[in-house]
């Protein structure tokens, strides 16, 4: 029997093939219409990975981020100085808790940067800088005094600046040095003042033999050891003084020693300049101020000395300085500073009748070449300047000669000025001192 292919029945065992009756061609029509939708996404894992990573750093990098330092910093500095200054606020204020009472000397000529260095190192405030700053804003230097005041630490700026300007004074007196005075002379002055015990205590002071250093002046560094009677002469500079009458001997010595720095200051350059020194300018107006005495004739016995130590002539060579103020001679009509000054008596060599070789050899003007070995007295400021710059002219014309006229004659106290030896007779002759 036959079975028809075109009923519509299908036996359930009808084998697979009957490929046309497959719709295989449907599933092609995509591929026409777009390339695999699916796989064209794939760019957008990929972005989205990258995306997933930096949401995974960003955690990381919030940890330290740049801007909260820099506020962190800002506010630690704001706090600091916050600090700082409530601690300057409350040196300025003063504290609560003062410290124990101190006495606190404040020199006379002191500046405001000195008195503030002074109470920082005294333990009275802490910021000398600030301090100062406070007194000078605050216009009170002026009312600042000099003299013993009673401070504590932790006391307010005001407070201290109302207690340094209270005037307290120390009993003080007037010491007045003529010029040309020896340093026993000097020492004697402050002695017979009520300063000082006694001359050996002064000059033991002042010539450092008793341990006192005054190496803070550069013209004391420069004294030469050269077995000179005593260091300090030349350099206790005469002057009026008004000085504390409750004081060691190291105060008074340091204070004429100060003002002779001070008014030799403006000498350096020219010394440099001129190839001297300190020591040789006073040593020379020693004998300037003890041979001329005269600021006006100062200028012109500093050319004669000058002539006789430096010049080429023959007659000169030896270039001995030839001053009866230090000398062999033994008269007391002569001002001798070997023979009848206070500085003679002081060794007893006119009580023994004869100078010493040994100090001969260092002082004789007549027999050394040069100046001698230290100054003679202390001189004055004209003599020491006159030394530095003797006169030009007589400079220049040799002038070796002079004299003065005799106290018993007219011409009293009168100059005579000479180039060579037979005119310098002559003068004496009209000045009264020779036959």
């Amino acid at each position: 029997m036959k079975i028809s292919r075109t009923s519509g029945e299908t036996p359930q065992t009808a084998p697979a093939p009957q490929p046309k009756a497959q719709p295989a061609p449907a599933p092609k029509k995509p591929k026409a219409e777009a390339p695999k939708p699916r796989r064209k996404p794939k760019p957008e894992p990929e972005y989205e990975e990258e995306d997933d990573e930096e949401e995974e750093e960003e955690p990381h990098r919030r940890r330290f981020p740049v801007g909260c330092l820099v506020v962190i910093i800002i506010l630690a500095l704001l706090g600091f100085g916050a600090y700082k200054g409530l601690q300057f606020y409350n040196e300025v204020d003063g504290g609560t808790d003062l410290g124990t009472e101190q006495t606190v000397t404040i020199a006379q000529g002191s500046s405001v940067s000195s008195i503030a260095t002074q109470l920082k190192d005294e333990g009275i405030i802490e910021h000398d800088w600030l301090f100062k700053q406070y007194v000078k804003y605050s216009g009170k230097a002026d009312g600042i005094q000099y003299g013993d005041f009673t401070l504590r630490s932790g006391m307010s700026y005001n407070d201290i600046i109302k207690t340094i300007s209270e005037v307290v004074r120390r009993a003080t007196t007037n010491i007045t040095i003529p010029e040309g005075t020896t340093a026993v002379g000097v020492a004697q002055i402050f002695v017979d003042a009520g300063l000082v015990d006694d001359v050996d205590t002064f000059l033991n002071c002042a010539n450092g033999t008793d341990g006192s250093d005054f190496s803070q002046y550069d013209f004391w560094n420069q004294i030469p050891d050269n077995g000179r009677l005593m260091k300090c002469e030349g350099y206790l500079y005469p002057e009026t003084y008004n000085v504390y009458a409750d004081e060691d001997v190291y105060y008074y010595v340091d204070t004429l020693y100060s003002e002779f720095a001070n008014k030799t200051a403006a000498l350096a350059d020219t010394i440099a300049a001129k190839g001297t020194t300190i020591d040789d300018v006073v040593n020379l107006a020693s004998f300037i101020q003890e041979e001329a005495g005269l600021a006006s004739e100062d200028a012109k016995v500093s050319a004669c000395f000058h002539n006789r130590l430096e010049s080429d002539d023959p007659l000169w060579s030896t270039h001995i300085l030839q001053s009866n103020a230090c000398s062999y001679i033994t008269q007391d009509v002569e001002n001798n500073y070997l023979w009848n000054s206070p500085t003679a008596e002081y060794y007893g060599w006119p009580e023994q009748g004869a100078i010493p070789e040994d100090v001969l050899a260092l002082y004789d003007t007549y027999a050394i070449s040069g100046l001698p070995a230290g100054p003679i007295s202390n001189p004055g400021y004209a003599a020491i300047e006159a030394a530095l710059n003797p006169d030009q002219e007589y400079l220049d014309e040799g002038y070796y000669f002079f004299v003065t006229g005799h106290p018993d004659t007219d011409v009293a106290g009168q100059y005579f000025y000479a180039k060579t030896a037979d005119e310098h007779y002559q003068n004496c002759v009209k000045a009264g001192w020779a036959n």
